[in-house]
């Protein structure tokens, strides 16, 4: 299994059921999340608590930057990256 795929999707639906009220079609995974109005900062933070309790990870302050949570893409890719050092 690609778990980028496996982050990406379920950050998805956590996105759609919880900041666009179950319509997933304005979504893609490079949609910009920020600039579309879709999540703002106190959506970083509910969408951070999410990914914390859901896929064990941690995420500093440090980490939480717009790079890092700009689309599903980058959400899934940076999420990647932190499990890959964490196994190493």
């Amino acid at each position: 299994m690609n778990d980028n795929v496996n982050y990406s999707e379920t950050i998805k639906d956590f996105i759609v059921d919880n900041f666009l009220f179950g319509d997933g079609e304005k979504l893609a995974t490079d949609t910009l999340l920020f600039e579309k109005g879709i999540i703002d900062s106190t959506g970083v933070l509910e969408l951070v608590a999410f990914i914390e309790e859901n896929f064990k990870i941690s995420i500093t302050d440090e980490e939480l930057i717009q790079d890092n949570f700009s689309n599903l893409n980058a959400i899934g890719n940076f999420l990647k990256s932190k499990n890959n050092r964490a196994a190493s």
